[in-house]
């Protein structure tokens, strides 16, 4: 609960960028080098970064995008686990040794030397205009996809084993002998009853997807500037460290508590969803 608690207030404070920029009367995308590094002040309760924008709104709007690609990776991925999961689970022999060795194959390739190559491609070569390809969106959908085509493996594995548990129960059983379609069993009677443990791993995903994203925006992969981000800020402000040691802090900060709740998030639902748990 407390978990939660701190994720709906780090909710909360990414929302609120527009409304604070508008109240502070700041631009986050403005620089004004004449109020680089400038300490907090009314005007600016967190002080400037290295180009004299507001370092508060800066850190709620790349909030934003880092929750953000975050949920939508994890969607992706889940959605690509679960059908190869269930797929692979119901139906079994062949289509299951296929769809497990190219999982296994998956979790076998080097995760971060991966994501660092996808994301040093370039856009303009695969049809995309010069102008998206160096635009804050197309470091966005990027990282987006990146993540979600190679992150969908752990969901995939427990989703198989519950499948193949549940495909024997006796209402599966029923179900087939009754008529009922492969999809119909597998949406109606099995995706049902792998939910628990789906919700738990999902959290748990959210977690590393942002570390993820914050890796690539670190290594200059990620998130193009001026688009805020919690990882490319904290990879602005790497050579800072020394002269303006906050504008490292601000954004590792964020990223360490954001992740440490949603873990713990993940295992508080683990203990109240597993009834073999102590309370």
């Amino acid at each position: 609960m407390g978990s939660l608690f701190i994720l709906l207030l780090l909710l909360l404070f990414v929302a609120a960028a527009t409304p604070v920029a508008h109240w502070l009367g700041v631009d986050p995308y403005e620089t004004d080098l004449l109020s680089q590094y400038a300490p907090p002040s009314p005007e600016h309760p967190l002080g400037t970064d290295d180009a004299g924008r507001d370092e508060l709104v800066r850190l709620m709007l790349g909030g934003q995008i880092s929750l953000l690609v975050g949920v939508l990776s994890t969607l992706v991925g889940t959605v690509i686990g679960l059908t190869i999961g269930v797929v692979s689970g119901y139906f079994g022999k062949r289509l299951d040794a296929v769809l497990m060795r190219f999982t296994d194959g998956m979790i076998a390739l080097p995760l971060l030397p991966l994501l660092i190559v996808l994301g040093a491609l370039d856009l303009t070569k695969l049809g995309f205009s010069a102008q998206f390809a160096h635009s804050g969106a197309a470091g966005f959908w990027r990282v987006v996809v990146i993540v979600a085509l190679v992150d969908w493996t752990g969901i995939a594995r427990l989703t198989r084993a519950a499948t193949l548990a549940l495909r024997e129960r006796d209402y599966v059983r029923a179900a087939r002998v009754s008529g009922g379609r492969a999809g119909y069993i597998m949406t109606a009677h099995i995706l049902p009853n792998v939910a628990t443990p789906l919700i738990v791993a999902v959290t748990l995903t959210v977690g590393r997807v942002i570390l993820f994203e914050s890796v690539l925006s670190f290594l200059g992969f990620g998130i193009v500037a001026p688009t805020p981000s919690w990882g490319n800020m904290l990879n602005n402000a790497q050579e800072l460290v020394t002269t303006a040691p906050a504008l490292a802090i601000y954004p590792g900060l964020l990223i360490f508590v954001t992740v440490i709740a949603v873990n713990f998030l993940g295992d508080g639902l683990q203990h109240a969803f597993d009834p073999r748990s102590e309370r």
